[in-house]
Order: C-alpha cells, then structure tokens, then sequence
C-alpha cells in the first residue's frame, strides 16, 4: 500500500524531474550552452547524486526515481555544455 505521503513525494519528484526536459531538450537542439554556468551545472550534478545517495541508503524510493531521472537529465546538460561550449567557454 503506497502511503499518503509517498504519493506526495513521487507528485513533487515527478514535477521537478520534468522541470529538467525542456532545458535537456532545447540544449539538445540548438547547442547553445551560453546560458548555462559550468560551475552551477557541476555543483548541481554532485548533489544531485548525493540525493541518489542518500534516497538509496534510506530506501525513500520517491528520492531514488526522481534523483535517477534527474542525475540523467543534468548529466546530459553538464556533458553538452562541457562539449559544446569548450571553444567559447568565457563564464564559471
């Protein structure tokens, strides 16, 4: 039986996970990293796998699906700003 308050965690991993998908989709197509701090995306990517982490090691599944989903999401993000903007990398 799923409790109440795992029905709200999986709702709020559900929105902020696919908060991600525009800006992995539009970076995708267009390439353009400009926009995107290298610094942020990275802090960003290591906390996000320390919320994966910590989900796994409390067994909060809610955590562990969102984290996964979003860990691959910035991990694309992270690698196409690595990769596409090293010629034109001017900001942290």
């Amino acid at each position: 039986m799923i409790l109440l308050t795992d029905w709200i965690g999986y709702a709020a991993a559900t929105l902020t996970t696919a908060s991600f998908v525009p800006q992995a989709w539009l970076t995708f197509k267009t390439r353009d990293v400009r926009g995107i701090s290298l610094g942020m995306y990275s802090a960003f990517t290591l906390g996000i796998a320390l919320w994966l982490a910590y989900g796994l090691l409390i067994q909060a599944w809610p955590v562990v699906i969102a984290n996964v989903i979003t860990l691959a999401l910035a991990t694309s993000i992270l690698w196409m700003r690595l990769h596409f903007g090293a010629s034109t990398d001017t900001q942290g």
